[in-house]
């Protein structure tokens, strides 16, 4: 994983973990909802990216080879 993906990863993991808590207000708790999509859309971006690169590392347009 990248650590991209993983900072990534961190800060939903710590928006989610706010958000359980439920010590926010509600538009700070709306301000976070959105944060966390807009995390996740990168999240998503990141992983297609990293899916295209490892198809392009592949052998052989994507098959595995027999030994």
């Amino acid at each position: 994983m990248s650590a991209e993906l993983d900072a990534l990863v961190g800060e939903l993991e710590d928006a989610a973990s706010r958000l359980r808590a439920g010590h926010l207000g509600a538009e700070e708790a709306a301000a976070l909802v959105e944060r966390c999509a807009e995390l996740a859309g990168r999240a998503g971006s990141e992983l297609d990216r990293a899916a295209r690169e490892a198809e392009r590392e592949a052998p052989d347009g994507g098959q595995e080879q027999l030994l």
